[in-house]
């Protein structure tokens, strides 16, 4: 038996349960987990807050680190037990359609995600498809390493979807777990950042700054676009970091001509875009989820070479029904990691 924190209604807490270990498939592998970060996405997941819901009872988690206790019979050979691997959003894909032929497999609508189509990391175990499975470079610190596998890897992701050369503005919008992170990987890419964060919030003023942000905007949030037009001249892209429409909003009028916003995080709603200023201007609005295991392998290396790290706090299992209560009274800053080894 092994204990979880489960989810068995929306906006309800979590309950910590023993249950069963998992068996591994042909081509899984058995992770002990070590560490998982605590993703917003899995509050929304938890309350049920978008359309798509996952069956309950369900165990969630996708920033997980830990090593190969078990492997199926038909895993290759580049795992093997002992490994540290990561658990992230994409278990598998079917790897036939034209998403997955073309390197795009986060577009698969075949695809299986850890703790929505399956069960996650909020457990002492977790099973994960060995054709998925990514390593944790050796010498990276797991605990502050395991959000790279969903916060990292998505920020990582977008910057390049952004297009934003070496020398160029990009903006941040919302300086969280995600924002923070990808603070660090735009430095490392070369770029020029501009953070904007929640007014007066001087906790993320801070650590923007740490994070190697140029430019920090914490004034009225329906102004920032007009401070970075005024201040850079307007930036080439922006990544919103932030699940808020008027900050999408705020970005569209924040880039310059020829610019493009990178939409990574996920507000309930619709936004309005002036199509006229969109067509004249060649201003693009994309969408970025998360990254390939190529994307992910990079965002390690990278990580790894210029001593990127998350800034985490450790927390027990059993606190995530505090850590979600403080997630939703915006009271963390940087990323919570559930510590499997805390007795």
């Amino acid at each position: 038996m092994m204990k979880a924190a489960v989810t068995t209604a929306f906006k309800r807490p979590l309950e910590i349960k023993q249950v069963k270990i998992p068996k591994p498939k042909p081509t899984d592998v058995l992770v002990k987990t070590i560490a998982c970060g605590v993703c917003h996405s899995d509050l929304h997941l938890a309350h049920g807050d978008w359309d798509f819901k996952p069956e309950l009872p369900r165990i969630i988690g996708h920033e997980g680190i830990g090593e190969i206790v078990e492997i199926g019979s038909m895993v290759g050979n580049h795992l093997k037990k002992g490994d540290i691997i990561g658990v992230p959003w994409i278990q598998e894909t079917c790897l036939h359609c034209e998403y997955c032929l073309t390197g795009r497999e986060t577009l698969c609508k075949q695809q299986i995600n850890s703790g929505f189509s399956v069960d996650g990391c909020f457990a002492e175990y977790v099973l994960m498809n060995g054709n998925f499975a990514v390593k944790l470079p050796d010498g990276m610190d797991p605990y502050k390493s395991a959000p790279l596998f969903c916060a990292g890897v998505t920020v990582y992701k977008a910057l390049k979807v952004s297009q934003v050369r070496p020398g160029e503005w990009v903006s941040i919008v919302g300086v969280g777990g995600l924002g923070s992170t990808a603070i660090k990987y735009a430095v490392a890419m070369g770029m020029r950042v501009v953070a904007v964060v929640a007014p007066n919030d001087k906790t993320a003023v801070q650590l923007a700054k740490e994070m190697g942000a140029e430019e920090i905007f914490d004034g009225p949030s329906d102004q920032h676009a007009k401070w970075i037009q005024e201040k850079v001249g307007g930036v080439q892209g922006v990544v919103v970091a932030v699940p808020s429409i008027p900050a999408y909003e705020q970005a569209f009028q924040s880039v310059k001509r020829g610019g493009r916003i990178v939409a990574v995080s996920l507000p309930i709603g619709k936004m309005a875009l002036p199509i006229v200023d969109c067509v004249l201007g060649g201003i693009e609005l994309v969408g970025s989820v998360v990254g390939t295991r190529k994307d992910l392998q990079e965002c390690l290396e990278i990580a790894k070479l210029h001593k990127i790290e998350c800034k985490v706090q450790k927390r027990k299992l059993e606190d995530i029904n505090d850590i979600f209560e403080d997630m939703l009274n915006y009271r963390i800053s940087g990323r919570m990691v559930l510590d499997f080894t805390a007795k």
